[in-house]
């Protein structure tokens, strides 16, 4: 084994989370070292791979590598072990910079209900602090992400400030959408984007490709590597392809090194005087439990055996149709607004609040209009008569959903299959989830609400979907709390087992809401920075 490699703060995972809180140490002169699973990303090379791809699923642009393998949703039993009843679809990536790569550019600040679901409505948790405690670090998110949204006419709470970029503009589809829900008291919204309107922080604006999952070819859209370059910049270390699989610990409890392997099976340590795992929802649980010892029988971290349980995500339903009239879909980013209503309220006591999107990526994603030109081509049409079916059907699709929350279950959870392994001999993540009656209401409700709208729009050929757990949100395993018997970190993210080790991203959260949950990342990870500052210099 070679020497160990040293900093004041040593980081794993290089998504927003790692990044962010990367880029803010070394800018206050704190010597900091990255551990990111997976390779670096050359977005050139990711779009061709996006353009040759047959699948151009979200991961479809990446090297999912053997040695630090991820989930691809068209083939997710290759990395998950599925204990169900629910299947589950999470999506994340690990690569240098992490799933911003792929995620769709939304970015909201949680609602202040969120952070008291049993104080405000009898179910679920609180978290350990109120919403103001992160109204600055929110501020400072956006600014650092480049949020573009409307004060008063983008979905989120209400804010005291202007975003700092004008909001990415409504779609035309998004407008007669909007036009035909208003009677049933449906109000559209635009949805605060990290994504530039304008040009802002040496990337362009949004010239609306449509690829924001899987990837923005211009940049326009933020992904980590700006906080990744910004890091590497100011003198920090990032080492990829270093796939840590143990954290050791101490005869005080502290954490002493962590140990990775490279590709090649090779071993490498890690020292440092702090020391923040930022791995997401999955890999967090799956790193602390992995590392079970005699001073952690049941892994680091999990003296409350709530290490992996609480795996929370949104579930999706919604309608698929054909409109009356022509909306000219996949025009600009893929989802630029949805309804204000039913993401916080009163009947959340009895059904989980639902954000309800309208998609402008038409049907079957990127891929759509070539499966509709084989279909129209199997009925007998060529040259200018298919071409002009093929514009009159693809320009009326419409879709659109809802995402509704999902409460804590401790019995929804990650643990690991050491019978199932991946290239180097590490255990597979096991998923074991249930989706309850108070997610199935809040979706059952949405979806008679959705009806009316494409009943409204004269829709046809209208296909339904149903409780389909959303590939992108991951929360919930590691979550916060002030009693160590019943939580795995403090409100400053801090192991209650163990003082120099913090947990950082959406694993930490004892809620999820409708919200997407990068911006609030971002806005722990600079909360983070100072507290682990201030740690470093007592």
């Amino acid at each position: 084994m070679s020497d160990p490699l040293r900093a004041d703060v040593v980081i794993v995972g290089s998504g927003v989370a790692g990044s962010v809180l990367a880029a803010t140490l070394v800018a206050q002169g704190v010597q900091v070292l990255l551990l990111e699973a997976g390779p670096r990303v050359d977005r050139n090379e990711a779009l061709r791979r996006f353009a040759d791809s047959r699948s151009k699923s979200s991961v479809s642009p990446y090297e999912n590598t053997a040695h630090a393998p991820y989930p691809d949703e068209t083939r997710l039993d290759d990395y998950y072990v599925q204990k169900g009843p629910a299947k589950f679809r999470g999506i994340y990536m690990r690569v240098a910079g992490g799933t911003t790569w792929h995620f769709g550019g939304t970015a909201t600040r949680m609602y202040p209900n969120d952070f008291r679901m049993r104080s405000a409505y009898g179910v679920g948790l609180d978290w350990p602090f109120e919403a103001d405690v992160l109204s600055p670090w929110y501020e400072r998110a956006e600014r650092e992400l480049g949020v573009a949204g409307d004060r008063g006419g983008s979905n989120g709470p209400e804010r005291s400030s202007d975003f700092p970029l004008p909001e990415i503009p409504l779609t035309y589809s998004d407008r007669q959408i909007a036009a035909a829900a208003q009677p049933f008291g449906l109000t559209l919204g635009s949805h605060p984007q990290a994504r530039n309107s304008v040009f802002y922080d040496d990337r362009p604006p949004c010239c609306g490709n449509g690829t924001c999952q899987p990837i923005c070819p211009i940049q326009a859209k933020y992904d980590a590597t700006v906080h990744l370059a910004r890091a590497e910049a100011g003198g920090a270390r990032v080492e990829v392809n270093a796939v840590v699989d143990r954290v050791v610990l101490d005869g005080e409890r502290r954490v002493r090194r962590l140990e990775f392997l490279r590709p090649d099976g090779s071993r490498g340590e890690a020292v440092g005087s702090l020391y923040v795992v930022a791995a997401h929802a999955v890999e967090t649980p799956k790193l602390l439990l992995m590392s079970r010892s005699e001073l952690a029988p049941n892994g680091v971290a999990n003296s409350s055996d709530q290490v992996g349980r609480n795996l929370m995500g949104h579930v999706q339903s919604g309608f698929f149709a054909l409109a009356r009239e022509p909306l000219y879909p996949r025009r600009g980013p893929i989802e630029t607004g949805g309804f204000k209503e039913f993401r916080d309220g009163p009947t959340r006591r009895e059904f989980a609040a639902v954000g309800s999107g309208l998609s402008n990526s038409g049907f079957d994603g990127h891929n759509g209009p070539v499966h509709r030109a084989s279909a129209l081509a199997l009925q007998g049409l060529r040259g200018d008569a298919l071409a002009q079916a093929l514009r009159e059907r693809v320009s009326r699709e419409m879709a659109i959903g809802g995402s509704a929350e999902m409460l804590p279950n401790p019995n929804n959870r990650v643990t690991l299959d050491f019978d199932r392994r991946d290239a180097l001999g590490l255990p597979r993540p096991t998923i074991s989830l249930s989706i309850d009656d108070y997610t199935r209401e809040g979706l059952r409700r949405s979806q008679a609400r959705l009806r009316r709208v494409v009943e409204a729009m004269g829709a046809t050929e209208v296909a339904e979907v149903q409780g389909v757990v959303n590939t992108s949100i991951i929360a919930g395993t590691a979550r916060m709390g002030d009693d160590p018997a019943s939580s795995v970190v403090d409100a400053d993210l801090r192991c209650h087992n163990h003082d120099n080790l913090y947990l950082l991203g959406a694993a930490t959260f004892p809620t999820v809401g409708v919200s997407p949950p990068t911006l609030t990342i971002a806005a722990m990870a600079l909360r983070l920075a100072e507290t682990l500052k201030e740690k470093l210099s007592s």
